[in-house]
């Protein structure tokens, strides 16, 4: 990974809204399956598009992930071909979170990366692939 990269993770406004005056984010994924789903960029909106198609409500948190502070590890993932998935193994420190940008779908519930998730050196790195 370059400095430019950045992982994100789904949430919903809620529960994002809860961890508000708290240091750390717990996904429920934490305590269910011991760590918090990340994506890359190339990965977001297909995951996007499978567990959470025409949900509304959702933000998509832009992680630097020079800053987080628990394990972060690279796992594959069996319902996606063994692809490598980041995976967060203990809460997301708030100061790792660079924005919060609101994560919309689509009229037919399939979502897109806003522009406003990536920095410019980060689309650099995403378009370079």
């Amino acid at each position: 990974m370059t400095s430019g990269d950045v992982l994100f993770h789904i949430t919903d406004r809620a529960a994002w809204g809860r961890q508000q005056g708290s240091d750390e984010y717990r996904a429920a994924s934490l305590e269910a399956e011991g760590f918090v789903h990340l994506s890359t960029p190339v990965q977001v909106v297909e995951t996007a598009d499978r567990f959470f198609r025409g949900q509304t409500g959702l933000v998509l948190l832009v992680i630097d992930p020079a800053r987080l502070t628990a394990p972060l590890r690279w796992e594959p993932a069996p319902d996606r071909n063994g692809e490598l998935f980041p995976h967060l193994h203990g809460p997301l420190n708030v100061a790792a979170v660079m924005r919060v940008v609101d994560f919309a779908p689509n009229a037919d519930g399939t979502f897109a990366l806003p522009d406003t998730a990536l920095t410019p050196a980060a689309t650099q790195a995403w378009l370079r692939g």
